[in-house]
Parts: C-alpha cells; sequence; structure tokens
C-alpha cells in the first residue's frame, strides 16, 4: 500500500473528508483538495490519524517513520 492509498483508507476509515478532517483538526476542504492533488497526508497531522482511524504511520508516512529492522 502506498502512502497516498493509506491517507484514503485513513479518510475512509474515519467516515469521510469531514469527520476525517474534524478528527484531525483541518476543514473538509484541506482534506480534498490534499486527496485531489494526490499527496500524502502531511507530518503534523499522522498522529492523529493513527490514533483516529488505526491506519499506522509506517503506511500513512513511511519516509517518516519507517519499519524498524531487526538485526539478525
Amino acid at each position: 500500500m502506498s502512502p497516498y492509498e493509506a491517507f484514503e483508507a485513513a479518510v475512509s476509515a474515519a467516515g469521510g473528508q469531514t469527520k476525517f478532517g474534524r478528527m484531525i483538526g483541518v476543514s473538509q476542504q484541506r482534506v480534498w483538495n490534499w486527496l485531489n492533488q494526490h499527496k500524502v497526508l502531511p507530518a503534523d497531522y499522522v498522529l492523529a490519524a493513527e490514533a483516529g482511524t488505526g491506519i499506522s504511520r509506517h503506511l500513512l508516512r513511511p519516509d517518516i517513520y519507517p519499519l524498524a529492522v531487526q538485526a539478525a
């Protein structure tokens, strides 16, 4: 799953753009704009999105929250 697909899944899990926006503290229009421009969720909102939707920060922004690799 790409970060954009994870973002779409988080919006869906929240119940739509309006509910997602309320959950992370932005307007529905801002959420629509990010989605329409195929952007990833901005870093400032990743933890709130994860807490509210259960979509992992590692999926939403792997560039910021990479999965830890254990040494063998």
